[in-house]
């Protein structure tokens, strides 16, 4: 696969005529144009004469494509093409024993639990909040009623806070292992509009993402997993220097001991039971999106790692 860079066209170009300025740049005949898709497209409006036009980015699939590469050896803007497939890192063994524990269900819980499920793990969701719907309706409650659920809001349930900021999905975070591709394609497979895999400033919207993570959800637990709302977890349970589980407000333990704690930014209360638990800050070579890897500290210097 070609992926060609910096391909102008303008805001009003037809159906066909991303297909026609390939054809071109690359000076090769239309039936020689075997697959093209659209990777990005931007607005550039760096250029007086030329008005605002998109730039796109473009990976096509040609006959002959070693000849076309050593055709365009020079030219910097037509390139063999990275691969952005997404390579999972481990797969559950058959006789699996241990089921993985994710505290947390907006998005960094919600993809963790994802892949964790795609790789065969099971794993068990922990959220204190709403399943999204009930969540929206006490979100609603509070803006139009002022009446305020403390575990179900804006801040608290499935979907994290930024169910109710339109679903915005663009960051500045480098991502040369297009981990974010990754994201957009699994939003796609869920119902969210196809054209987020390319827009420069992508997102879904509040009502349409709220079908989308009930859909991302209801395949977590067709591969196994098990999401359980209203399950707010208070305490680690900690055993001779390595996490053996957790323990809920309800006082029901849970045991596992792999831990993925996708708090977001308002879990206070989490927060300081891992102060007080003695858990040190997340090293920042071990973050992974919104989901930290952290260690608690026992006594004699051992680290349980989280």
């Amino acid at each position: 696969m070609i992926r060609i860079t910096g391909l102008s066209l303008p805001l009003d170009y037809g159906p066909d005529a991303l297909r026609q300025a390939v054809v071109k740049r690359l000076r090769i005949r239309d039936a020689d144009l075997l697959e093209l898709t659209l990777f990005k497209r931007s607005h550039d409006a760096r250029k007086k004469n030329a008005g605002i036009v998109f730039v796109c980015i473009v990976d096509v699939t040609v006959r002959d494509e070693a000849e076309l590469l050593a055709r365009f050896a020079r030219d910097q803007q037509v390139a063999p093409a990275p691969d952005t497939s997404y390579h999972s890192v481990a797969h559950a063994p058959a006789n699996l024993a241990e089921r993985p524990l994710v505290v947390g269900f907006g998005p960094g819980g919600l993809f963790a639990a994802l892949l964790l499920a795609q790789m065969g793990f099971s794993p068990i969701v922990l959220e204190r909040g709403r399943e999204v719907r009930r969540r929206t309706q006490d979100t609603w409650a509070l803006w139009r009623k002022h009446v305020l659920t403390p575990e179900s809001n804006v801040q608290f349930g499935e979907g994290g806070a930024g169910l109710f900021s339109d679903g915005k999905l663009y960051s500045q975070i480098k991502d040369p292992k297009f981990y974010g591709r990754k994201v957009m394609r699994e939003f796609v497979r869920a119902g969210a509009p196809e054209d987020i895999l390319y827009v420069s400033r992508p997102h879904i919207g509040t009502f349409r993402l709220t079908g989308v993570v009930e859909r991302m959800r209801a395949e977590i637990v067709a591969l196994g997993g098990e999401v359980r709302f209203e399950s707010k977890v208070a305490d680690l349970l900690i055993e001779a220097g390595q996490v053996e589980g957790v323990q809920l407000e309800s006082g029901e333990q849970i045991r596992g001991r792999h831990v993925v704690l996708a708090l977001g930014h308002s879990s206070r209360d989490t927060l300081r039971m891992l102060e007080r638990r003695g858990v040190l800050p997340p090293r920042k070579k071990h973050r992974n999106g919104a989901a930290w890897v952290f260690w608690a500290e026992e006594p004699g210097g051992a680290n349980a790692k989280i």
